[in-house]
């Protein structure tokens, strides 16, 4: 079992395996991440680009573009399923209908798209926006708008993983060091020292003391 690790509190720290400090953790996975968030940027920067400009219409007028959606959403038809699968999801959306919610909602969802886009391809905050890009795919996957939602959703949460160094070839080099994120560290497996966590050493084994040499008279 690998060593274990305690912080100054005097909890135990598992430390993760090879293979994960080497694919979210090494700078040498950069270069990988850097091309998964470009990728992931440029669908939601594309995205939210569409719905703000000529006007943002049906988004930034009213909202009426999120009103057919959520609409459409929480139809239950004769036969067939109905598109969203939980009682409770609908009744939330259908909430949000009753009180005009999109009104406000859509340009948030418009700029948000726009703004997780561009965040991620200036690699600033690479872990905040890829969460915040995931919690609204699966609002969409809930709302029953699957299309490429499951596979970006997938992405962002690997970026999540890769926070550390996901944004190195980007803002997030100079931006998390000033927030505590400890780089300088980074060789021994994370942010063990700047976080106050200290390596158990185990003590050595007492040597068994050797019987004395018997001495040969001459």
């Amino acid at each position: 079992m690998a060593s274990t690790m305690t912080n100054t509190r005097g909890d135990i720290i598992v430390p993760d395996p090879p293979v994960a400090q080497f694919l979210f953790g090494n700078t040498r996975m950069a270069w990988f991440w850097l091309i998964a968030r470009v990728y992931l940027g440029y669908d939601w920067a594309l995205a939210g680009w569409h719905k703000v400009a000529d006007g943002g219409a049906g988004w930034l007028d009213g909202g009426s573009a999120l009103q057919g959606f959520w609409t459409n959403a929480v139809k239950i038809p004769e036969t067939g399923r109905p598109p969203i699968a939980y009682d409770w999801y609908r009744s939330f959306i259908q909430m949000l209908l009753d009180a005009d919610a999109y009104t406000w909602f859509a340009p948030l969802v418009a700029y948000g798209e726009l703004l997780i886009g561009i965040a991620l391809i200036l690699g600033a905050f690479v872990g905040i926006a890829a969460f915040v890009g995931a919690f609204m795919n699966w609002n969409f996957v809930m709302a029953g708008a699957a299309s490429t939602n499951g596979m970006l959703f997938a992405i962002a949460v690997l970026l999540m993983l890769a926070w550390k160094v996901a944004g190195w070839y980007g803002a997030d080099r100079y931006l998390l060091p000033k927030v505590g994120t400890p780089w300088g560290n980074a060789g021994d497996g994370g942010s063990a020292k700047a976080a106050g966590v200290k390596q158990a050493v185990r003590p050595a084994a007492p040597r068994a003391s050797k019987p004395p040499r018997a001495s040969r008279r001459t």
